[in-house]
């Protein structure tokens, strides 16, 4: 941004502060919801069938779909050659660089031989080249996914089933190598399996457009969840550092802390010469990295530690023998070239089915975050759907190359910007980087020390564990993020990974369904000379509309909170409607009860009385007829005095009958005022729908204490579900809902002053 860029805001702030006040003048009829519809002439929206376009066939549909799911043939077409090469090509041999020793460090963090490692850091990179959309982030070996997929080979295939399997087929007692070797073969099915089974989830989802899930997965959520596998993968990595040989290997609720439990057991076991190996290799790396922080406006490139540190230890180790002279564990052989591509066990698919799962979800959700920050920071897109076809790709067609489960890396993918990396093609440099190394280099790192690869590992970890400030932060700004956080940290470190996401995931909706029962309410009040609306509670000059009452709910109203809206209403606008309405009833039950007394009292005085005329009875009759009448007149009249309601002995048979229908015949005598019940200090209710985008429930309780119910600033989706819901009916129509909270103060007040309003009034704002 350039200095006048930089003033742009300040001059905009400057006139805005100066400029006289700006009044706006608009005058127009009042308008009810029916009105609004009338003169805007409205009809429901054209629906639009979108899977009717995916029978369509078009050349222009079929090229669209082509660079849609495989984006490479978009871009590089268009590749800046003179731009952007020399960035990419520095890019990709730094990330390759970084590619060689994490590689090697999580393939033993899978609980697997090294060189799968390499395998996965270079299949999975050159597949997301084609098919990846986002420009920068480095798919790779990544230590989350790492001790998720370790997690499964250590506790699935212990070396002891293998030892026991390999006895009971031969009949003397198999060596230790052979079994060894065996129960890396059988780690490995395991890891290419899931591999290939987490690749068909994520294209899956990815095809049905599920991208969207990564929604549910915040902020908070992700950073207390990788928090907590950082712990994991530091305890996992203590018997590399000690040099320590724990028993069965553990999964499940409560593994991390039996596995802390046992390596602080076996402490006095350390072999002395592994644990000093890990503390130089770390001490070392920190500083380089210290180094490189303090430098990095100086250096053209990072200063490769760990490659350094892999060159350095492998070279010792070599040169004093360190495995034979101090017991300190090596890598071991590891096979130069390619392995051939290999099927997956379709038995292992039902065992790892809910894991994949959780793996797909997980190395779903640190991919897209980071290509959104790194799409953010440099002005392009990334298709949500698309990264997870490409993750899924990745991971399945490495899974046949024998690769285990991989993402992204945070810090290569920041080596990989800062580089200078501008399109995959620093991917694609690197992976073919890695694939030099398979084919020629690999052999040479036979002696590297396992400690070394634990110390990469410990001190690349730096990042993740710095996310414990988060706690501070989330504290001031937002405790709610926090106590996401908390439950996911505490339910990962207790239950596990993969029952520590699930738990994770049910407390972050259930928090959300919570805090739809949590909104804030609020009385309004009209800002003077103005038709806005505000709550009273903050805005000290906003006064409430004498006798009008407008309430507003910041939350959805749906069935869940509709109990919670009718309550709070109600305490707002101070006045106990289920008191009132019990009273009213209460009432209404004693006058029909004194009623009838007073009909059986008419109806023994009317057979005394025709017993009397039946006695004095003329031949003709017509005194009869003349007794009956004036007596019928005269009861009729003390009936009207004694009950103060204008129905006749003839009706009243009917009203006893119809038992609920007193209020319609006789509403004189059914008003609270008639019923010696107070009256509420306002007669129109008028409830703000504006922020709501559905309404499953309406309540009409007030209009039962004679308080007059408009419903506002009713979105069109609103109005469609209240017709839907058949919620308009003769009492109440579209004209109680009117386009704004003005409209509606304004008709109440003019209803109350005059009755029915005239379609002629205006507003003037």
């Amino acid at each position: 941004m350039g200095p006048s860029d930089a003033s742009g805001p300040r001059d905009t702030q400057a006139l805005l502060s100066t400029a006289p006040t700006m009044e706006i003048h608009v005058e127009r009829p009042l308008l009810n919801q029916e009105q609004l519809e009338q003169l805007g002439h409205w009809g429901p929206a054209p629906r639009t069938y979108q899977w009717r376009t995916w029978f369509q066939c078009s050349r222009s549909r079929a090229h669209g779909l082509l660079l849609k799911y495989l984006p490479v043939l978009g871009w590089l077409p268009h590749y800046r050659v003179r731009e952007w090469l020399l960035g990419d090509l520095l890019s990709g041999l730094s990330v390759a660089i970084m590619q060689l020793p994490q590689g090697l460090a999580y393939a033993l963090l899978a609980g697997l031989p090294p060189v799968f490692g390499l395998y996965s850091s270079f299949y999975p990179v050159f597949v997301y080249f084609l098919f990846g959309t986002s420009r920068h982030i480095s798919v790779g070996t990544f230590a989350i996914m790492s001790v998720m997929v370790g997690s499964l080979t250590e506790s699935m295939v212990p070396e002891e089933d293998v030892q026991q399997g390999l006895n009971s087929t031969v009949e003397n007692s198999t060596s230790s190598d052979h079994v060894q070797q065996a129960t890396q073969n059988a780690r490995v099915e395991l890891a290419f399996t899931l591999s290939v089974l987490v690749g068909l989830f994520q294209v899956a989802l990815g095809l049905v457009q599920f991208g969207f899930v990564v929604t549910y997965l915040s902020e908070p959520l992700v950073r207390g969840y990788t928090t907590a596998a950082s712990i994991q993968v530091l305890v996992s990595q203590l018997k590399y550092v000690f040099g320590l040989q724990l028993g069965r290997s553990r999964s499940g609720p409560l593994s991390l802390v039996k596995t802390f439990v046992e390596v602080c057991r076996k402490l006095p076991e350390t072999v002395v010469g592994t644990m000093v190996t890990a503390i130089v290799a770390g001490v070392a790396l920190l500083m380089v990295k210290i180094l490189n922080d303090k430098l990095h406006q100086h250096l053209p490139l990072p200063i490769p530690g760990e490659l350094l540190t892999l060159i350095v230890a492998t070279g010792i180790s070599y040169g004093v023998n360190l495995n034979k002279t101090f017991g300190v564990d090596i890598v071991g052989t590891i096979p130069a070239g390619l392995v051939p591509p290999k099927a997956p066990n379709p038995q292992l698919f039902a065992r790892l089915v809910g894991n994949a799962f959780a793996i797909a979800v997980v190395g779903f959700a640190i991919a897209i975050s980071l290509g959104k920050i790194f799409a953010l920071r440099h002005g392009y897109r990334v298709d949500s759907n698309q990264e997870l076809v490409a993750l899924g790709l990745s991971n399945f067609i490495g899974g046949l190359f024998q690769c285990f489960p991989v993402s992204c890396s945070m810090s290569r993918s920041l080596v990989q910007e800062t580089t200078g990396g501008n399109t995959q093609v620093a991917g694609a440099v690197s992976s073919l980087f890695i694939l030099i190394i398979i084919l020629k280099l690999g052999e040479l790192f036979q002696d590297l020390p396992k400690a070394v690869l634990a110390a990469i590992i410990l001190v690349n970890l730096k990042g993740m564990l710095k996310q414990f400030a988060d706690i501070w932060s989330l504290w001031k700004a937002n405790r709610l993020d926090l106590l996401i956080w908390l439950v996911t940290f505490v339910a990962t470190i207790l239950l596990d990974l993969d029952l520590g996401l699930a738990v994770a995931i049910g407390f972050s909706l259930l928090l959300v369904v919570v805090r739809t029962q949590l909104p804030r309410y609020s009385i309004l009040g009209q800002v003077p000379d103005t038709d806005i609306y505000r709550d009273v509670a903050e805005y000290s000059e906003a006064k409430e509309v004498p006798g009008v009452k407008v309430f507003r709910s910041s939350a959805t109203l749906y069935f869940a909170n509709a109990e919670l809206y009718s309550d709070a209403l109600k305490q707002r606008c101070g006045v106990d409607v289920e008191h009132l309405l019990a009273q009213k009833k209460k009432r209404l039950r004693r006058q029909e009860r004194r009623l009838k007394r007073q009909q059986k009292e008419q109806q023994k005085q009317q057979q005394k009385q025709q017993r009397k005329a039946k006695q004095a009875a003329s031949p003709n009759g017509t005194s009869i007829s003349v007794a009956v009448d004036a007596s019928l007149g005269d009861l009729k009249g003390r009936d009207v005095e004694d009950s103060r309601a204008k129905v006749s002995p003839a009706n009243a048979q009917e009203d006893v009958a119809a038992g609920g229908q007193e209020e319609a015949r006789a509403p004189e005598a059914s008003t609270l005022k008639a019923l010696g019940l107070p009256r509420p200090d306002f007669h129109s209710l008028v409830l703000d729908l504006g922020a709501l985008s559905f309404v499953d429930t309406i309540f009409r309780d007030f209009r039962e204490i004679e308080v007059e119910v408009y419903i506002a600033a009713c979105h069109s989706p609103v109005v469609t579900q209240l017709e839907a819901g058949h919620f308009f009916d003769a009492s109440i129509t579209k004209q109680h809902v009117f386009v704004s909270v003005h409209d509606a103060v304004t008709f109440a007040l003019q209803h109350s002053r005059s009755g029915p309003s005239s379609p002629v009034l205006a507003t003037k704002l």
